[in-house]
């Protein structure tokens, strides 16, 4: 079996305005550079979705809200960083139609794992709210997917995005089918991430890290997260991977190394294979250095391949 790359072209007309730092080349230079592993590697384009997994995931005047906001032509905000033109609700569609067609494709075994190359990424959007970028929140559809569609009871989400991943909290803090876990550097956009923050059902595992830390101190903290996981014996995981923790990044100041994401890949899949048969999907959020965000993918991808 394989590792999967889904994308679509669409967000190349998901426009941002000129110097925003989240931008179509990101999606761009990553999947020009992956095609290097034509073989080793199966394209999907995402598929249509049933629209009611977005209106579980967000509610129903939020989802009508950002249906209505895209404009006819020029740019429009949700927020104050987060942006939409004419081309923007293809393109966010897209990208969760993109994790709902990994997680199909690992299901009917097509493929053994499977990445979300994607924009606009996710994982700031609240039930509610746009924030940070994020339209629809993907990661979120995603487990909601697998609890209604595949009646998954333990879903496990892991966030390394350097920014904590409000949205996903805000999402899941009530339930206890998922265990949700990120690191993220603290304090720090968008505020939230205390270790405090735990969950009606201590299903929330937040490990705030301070600026400037180094990989060692990074991979000693996540084997916390790790454990959780663990302990939790999920029967699917999926991955908020964000590469704006590589020291590189001009968004944050934690002091990662593109090697370093293949390590954060490989502790997390040696634990899917023994719990739930290394079903695992990935989908891309931060990351805003171009060569590091190249590189970091790529140690991704590679570890993701490894375990087919």
């Amino acid at each position: 079996m394989k590792t999967a790359i889904i994308t679509a072209d669409t967000f190349l007309n998901h426009d941002t305005g000129a110097g925003h730092p989240e931008r179509p080349d990101r999606v761009s230079v990553v999947v020009n550079n992956l095609k290097k592993f034509k073989k080793k590697l199966i394209w999907k384009k995402p598929s249509k979705f049933d629209r009611k997994f977005l209106n579980i995931t967000h509610n129903d005047k939020y989802v009508d809200m950002v249906e209505n906001s895209f404009p006819q032509k020029g740019l429009s905000y949700l927020d104050g960083d987060t942006v939409v033109s004419p081309g923007s609700k293809k393109a966010a569609f897209d990208a969760v139609g993109s994790i709902i067609t990994a997680i199909d494709g690992v299901e009917n075994k097509e493929f053994k794992n499977g990445m979300a190359i994607v924009r606009p990424p996710g994982h700031h959007a609240e039930k509610e709210k746009a924030m940070g970028f994020c339209i629809y929140n993907n990661i979120a559809v995603g487990a909601n997917y697998l609890i209604n569609k595949y009646k998954y009871k333990k879903v496990a989400i892991i966030d390394f995005d350097v920014h904590h991943f409000n949205g996903t909290q805000d999402i899941f803090y009530d339930n206890e089918k998922v265990l949700a876990i990120s690191t993220h550097q603290y304090p720090y956009y968008p505020g939230t991430g205390s270790d405090k923050e735990r969950g009606k059902f201590n299903n929330i595992q937040n490990i705030p890290l301070p600026a400037g830390t180094n990989s060692e101190e990074y991979l000693n903290a996540f084997e916390f997260g790790l454990k959780r996981l663990k302990e939790f014996k999920p029967e699917f995981v999926l991955i908020s991977a964000g590469f704006d923790s590589h020291k590189d990044d001009p968004l944050a100041q934690f002091e990662l190394n593109s090697n370093d994401f293949h390590e954060i890949t490989k502790r997390i899949l040696t634990i899917a294979k023994n719990s739930c048969n290394g079903k695992v999907v990935s989908t891309l959020e931060g990351g805003y250095d171009l060569n590091a965000l190249k590189e970091s993918t790529e140690n991704h991808i590679n570890a993701l391949l490894e375990f087919n």
